[in-house]
């Protein structure tokens, strides 16, 4: 079984102050069938302690704790084939509303997916996050070594930038926010 080391998903966070929209978002799908309106990341990394210098350096990810998945677990539920891992949580935010990215390192090391550009492989293809200033999101990841994709592209809003970044994997990472 080949583990992929793609990453990425657009996240859309429900946050506070949407009044009516987060209550009817919480009535969710045949009658509030999540009991949470976040989701969680999980990526598989060739160097599990490269991505935890990122996700917390670049993007500003707290690490939260972890846990380990034996063998048994991994293998009885499918995630790999019997190779147990170790997760490291990373959270953006705090609560239960927190985005959670949670990094694993599986050996032998899966191949990689060809994250060049969204459309290069089927599958998961990047994360996004909105950010109060790209400017100073685009100077942390740059100060932390992140290789930053092309210059913030303005959106059709006018106020609005789009930036791509790339993680240690390759994978992309979306920072979309106003340029101040």
């Amino acid at each position: 079984m080949c583990v992929v080391a793609a990453m990425a998903v657009c996240l859309v966070i429900v946050a506070g102050g949407c009044g009516e929209a987060k209550r009817k978002a919480s009535a969710g799908v045949a009658g509030g069938a999540f009991s949470r309106l976040t989701i969680d990341v999980g990526v598989v990394v060739s160097d599990v302690e490269k991505s935890a210098k990122f996700y917390t350096e670049a993007l500003g990810f707290t690490e939260v704790g972890g846990f380990d998945v034996s063998a048994e677990m991994a293998g009885e539920s499918g995630l790999t084939d019997y190779r147990p891992f170790k997760v490291r949580v990373f959270v953006l935010g705090e609560g239960e509303t927190a985005t959670k990215i949670k990094l694993m390192e599986i050996e032998p090391k899966g191949a990689r997916v060809d994250n060049t550009f969204i459309n290069s492989s089927l599958g998961l293809s990047y994360l996004t996050i909105f950010v109060t200033d790209t400017t100073a999101s685009v100077a942390r990841a740059t100060a932390s070594g992140a290789r930053i994709v092309k210059p913030p592209l303005k959106l059709g809003d006018g106020v609005t930038y789009l930036t791509v970044i790339k993680d240690p994997d390759g994978n992309n990472v979306e920072f979309v926010g106003p340029k101040l």
